[in-house]
């Protein structure tokens, strides 16, 4: 008996932290600069705010409409629909994203005599046990000199003095 309001409090708890999240780092804003906006409809930004609590709240997409927990004013076709879209940007976004969190929350942590770093790594993502993935290839990694299945992926990482260290972007790089 007492888990039901154990759950709607985590849910609420979720709610607001995501919300907390969206306002201060104005996600409408960096949504529309990536090109994430629609004419007509739902709009983009409760699409995204409605899968990004999905991740906080452990539960697919599928699990949540099976279970009927959350009401939602659109159906899962136009999520799909969003998450192909074409026309959004999403290095664009993450970038942006992260330059916020960066000058918002971290900028002012550290000190003006530190050294900033940004480090370019383009690593391997292996996926050995594979074979039947879209645009999966075989590549050669030079650190350990053979072929492996996978993809190359390039990361953008921001590093300052041990304190801390941010991706602000990353790219696969499909052969």
């Amino acid at each position: 008996m007492k888990i039901i309001p154990q759950i709607y409090q985590n849910d609420k708890k979720i709610f607001s932290t995501v919300s907390t999240f969206f306002k201060k780092y104005r996600v409408a804003s960096v949504l529309k600069a990536a090109n994430a906006y629609k004419s007509k409809g739902i709009p983009t930004l409760s699409i995204f705010f409605y899968l990004f609590s999905l991740i906080f709240d452990n539960r697919s997409m599928y699990m949540d409409i099976l279970t009927g927990k959350n009401e939602k004013d659109f159906a899962k076709d136009t999520v799909y629909h969003f998450m192909k879209s074409i026309n959004i940007n999403w290095i664009q976004f993450t970038t942006l994203l992260s330059g916020r969190i960066i000058d918002d929350s971290i900028e002012h942590l550290t000190d003006n005599e530190r050294v900033n770093v940004l480090i370019i790594d383009d690593t391997t993502f292996e996926r050995s046990r594979s074979k039947k993935v879209e645009l999966l290839a075989k590549i050669y990694d030079h650190a350990k000199k053979q072929y492996k299945y996978g993809f190359r992926l390039l990361k953008k990482q921001l590093f300052q003095h041990l304190m801390y260290f941010l991706i602000p972007g990353f790219v696969l790089h499909l052969l």
